[in-house]
């Protein structure tokens, strides 16, 4: 029993030496962190400024080499404006890696300010950045609709296109009713989606007789209501008819 605890205290010994060892071969000045490389994998970085990574993502980097929190470290940089995801490792002696993934805009969304990327993340950042190339298209809905809104206008695009029209803003309103704005000025409401296909039909008797109603009303059509199962309401100029559509057989 006394060689018994005799190894285990010798054991203990030598563990708690070997980790003594290891703490002081980390905290060796060369292992002190001297290169944070940030890079953009496959793409190259428009968006996030550098001067803005210094005074918000390094301040919050501790450690070294071997100590640095690579979680704290990467929730560090996705703090950075611009930021959607950060990968960070580790290269020896001395170095982080830190490869960016950035926000590409889509559209804003809602009326406070935010954007919606591509991807269907809502996030903040300066409008006027946002918006450099040209203005974003407006897309709003409730909380937690953001995909179900990006893929809908995905969708809107392709059915518009046989008029050569395009979505310039997509509403989902609180009753999940759809409204879109067109690109040429008119207005459609197009209602709950009552199943799969509510939508697209209601697009295509639109764009079906699209021609006609360009052709009698000209550039006078300001919106068009599809709510109603054969036919439409059109508001042109002030005025505002009915126009009914034939059905299927």
């Amino acid at each position: 029993m006394m060689n018994a605890c005799s190894s285990a205290l010798f054991s203990l010994v030598l563990l708690a030496l070997f980790a003594s060892g290891l703490w002081w071969f980390a905290q060796r000045p060369m292992f002190t962190l001297k290169v944070i490389r940030i890079e953009g994998g496959n793409t190259e970085l428009r968006r996030v400024n550098a001067l803005t990574v210094r005074a918000t993502a390094l301040p919050r980097i501790r450690g070294n080499f071997f100590t640095a929190n690579l979680g704290a470290v990467r929730a560090a940089f996705e703090t950075v404006p611009w930021v959607r995801r950060a990968m960070v490792r580790r290269e020896w002696p001395n170095q982080l890696i830190v490869t960016l993934e950035e926000h590409v805009p889509l559209a804003t969304w809602g009326d406070d300010g935010r954007l919606l990327s591509i991807k269907g993340d809502v996030f903040t950042v300066n409008l006027d950045e946002a918006e450099e190339d040209g203005k974003l298209p407006g897309f709003s809905g409730p909380e937690g609709s953001e995909k179900d809104v990006l893929a809908q206008f995905q969708q809107m695009h392709a059915w518009f296109a046989p008029i050569k029209l395009k979505p310039e803003s997509v509403q989902l309103s609180e009753r999940y009713a759809w409204v879109v704005a067109l690109n040429n000025g008119i207005t459609v409401e197009l209602g709950r989606e009552q199943t799969k296909t509510t939508l697209k039909e209601r697009v295509a008797r639109l764009v079906s007789v699209y021609p006609q109603l360009v052709a009698r009303l000209q550039n006078r059509i300001e919106s068009v209501d599809m709510r109603y199962p054969n036919g439409m309401a059109l508001r042109a100029s002030g005025m505002t008819f009915g126009l009914e559509t034939k059905k299927k057989k």
